[in-house]
């Protein structure tokens, strides 16, 4: 149980932002000032191989309201983000990504929408400042979950929210382990709202996620949240066999009734070889459910913290460690 509720819970992953740490709190600590409550911050360590834990360090030695959990390695930004979530105390939980892409000085508006009754309200982000191509890619990839989900999930909405203590406790429930944390908090239902945000560049170097690593989360999103991608595949089969049998009984009269050939052998092997593409397309979509499957049946932890900081309650009394 929680010693005592604070009312704001912050959390932010952190993985190689060394150089852009001391800014992150500059602004963060201006907006915490103004809030005039009681607050927590939250920094997930998640394997950093620079010197972002040490500065990290120097943060909570400075500031009591600084909490830390260092990860035993990098396990990602979602399983980051889970390990701040489950160790939050505040009455609202606010996510953020620690780049300063997501801008604190929107914080403000957050929790004057949460203090209006709204138990989420998420960031709506505009005006981004990433390369065309990576724009698109998330314009198409919203809209694309939204139709395939079946439930309403919010467009152009990532992390950058507030969730008020009973989503937490929701989100916190939910045990899988391939987790698109932005689909499971419009899951969650409640009361929920969008700010517009324009959606600022990283602050220093080059960005974290990777094309691959936003693959992957574009397919944890899709395949946890629809089963339409299965439901095409059987479609897609019945069509063709269909197809296939009318082409069959079409080929059979010409050639036998009309005494021609319908089509060439270079019509056959091409269409042989496109179906064989599908085939192995569709059971590369039937593999990426089993995967999950797999995932979900080994119960592996979704992370390990190596150590924490700054937590009084009595789960945290001693700094957490593991032995490998």
């Amino acid at each position: 149980m929680l010693d005592k509720l604070v009312t704001y819970s912050i959390v932010i992953p952190i993985f190689n932002e060394a150089a852009t740490l001391p800014e992150l709190w500059r602004q963060l600590k201006a907006v915490i000032d103004e809030l005039n409550d009681t607050c927590e911050v939250i920094f997930i360590d998640d394997g950093s191989n620079d010197d972002s834990y040490d500065r990290l360090l120097l943060l909570h030695q400075a500031h009591p309201e600084v909490r830390l959990i260092r990860l035993s390695r990098n396990f990602g930004h979602q399983p980051a983000l889970t390990a701040g979530i489950e160790k939050a105390t505040g009455k609202a939980v606010i996510l953020m990504d620690g780049d300063l892409q997501d801008s604190p000085q929107a914080i403000a508006q957050f929790i004057a929408k949460w203090q209006q009754g709204y138990d989420v309200v998420y960031a709506v982000r505009e005006k981004r400042k990433e390369i065309w191509l990576k724009r698109l890619a998330f314009v198409g990839f919203y809209r694309l979950l939204n139709f395939l989900s079946g439930m309403k999930l919010p467009i152009d909405a990532g992390i950058f929210s507030l969730m008020d203590r009973q989503v937490v406790v929701a989100l916190c429930q939910m045990p899988e382990r391939n987790r698109y944390l932005s689909g499971l908090r419009a899951y969650a239902g409640f009361k929920q709202t969008g700010v517009v945000v324009e959606r600022g560049s990283r602050y220093h170097g080059q960005p974290k996620v990777t094309l691959s690593k936003l693959c992957k989360l574009a397919f944890d999103g899709i395949f946890s949240f629809s089963t339409i991608p299965l439901k095409i595949a059987t479609i897609f089969g019945l069509i063709s066999a269909i197809v296939s049998f009318v082409i069959g009984l079409s080929g059979l009269y010409v050639k036998f009734v009309l005494g021609k050939v319908l089509l060439s052998w270079a019509y056959g092997l091409t269409t042989t070889f496109f179906m064989g593409g599908v085939q192995l397309i569709f059971l590369g979509i039937i593999g990426e459910y089993i995967a999950r499957i797999y995932d979900e049946v080994k119960q592996r932890p979704y992370y390990l913290i190596r150590e924490t900081q700054g937590f009084h309650n009595l789960e945290h009394q001693k700094r957490e460690k593991i032995s490998l």
